[in-house]
């Protein structure tokens, strides 16, 4: 059985979202809504990628809120 270099890492959830991911994480909120809250500070993006990327943590705290 020949294994791929990569499959140990197949089964393991990003800890970080791309903002149509991260809607559906909210519960289907729309993709205009999540970029307002992001505006306005109540959810913190990652500014270090060309993409708009939101870690899980992030979102598990303002579901906290």
């Amino acid at each position: 059985m020949n294994k791929h270099p990569n499959d140990s890492f197949r089964n393991v959830s990003p800890g970080a979202l791309k903002l149509k991911a991260a809607c559906a994480y909210l519960g289907g909120l729309s993709e205009i809504t999540l970029r307002r809250l992001i505006k306005r500070g109540l959810i913190k993006r990652n500014h270090s990628l060309r993409h708009v990327l939101i870690a899980k943590s992030e979102l598990d705290r303002f579901l906290a809120n």
